[in-house]
């Protein structure tokens, strides 16, 4: 995806980790230690946002559930009361990962 600044079209940039550097292609190759300690550091930050985006889903089931639950007689009563439950429980469970997740990472 590119945005147009001025006339010139510029890519998205992300921005990365500390962990990530860029090739230099005059070094000599990695071995296969530093090659095995980059992959695990790439994996670890692919699984954080992982665990960002599951965060995100869990706050957006919470905030469908709560329009549920507060539907009324449209919604079958049973539906609405695990709507309303799950409106409850989810922020809670959301934030118990984030503060589990800020521990290890």
């Amino acid at each position: 995806m590119t945005k147009k600044t001025g006339g010139e079209a510029k890519p998205d940039l992300r921005l990365v980790g500390v962990e990530s550097a860029v090739y230099d292609l005059m070094r000599a190759p990695e071995t296969t230690a530093e090659r095995v300690k980059r992959l695990q550091l790439e994996a670890h930050a692919l699984a954080l946002e992982e665990i960002e985006q599951l965060e995100r889903l869990l706050m957006q089931a919470a905030e469908k559930a709560k329009e549920i639950a507060a539907g009324g007689d449209a919604y079958p009563v049973g539906a609405r009361e695990i709507a309303a439950r799950l409106a409850a429980d989810l922020p809670t469970k959301a934030e118990t990962i984030k503060t589990i997740v800020g521990r290890v990472g």
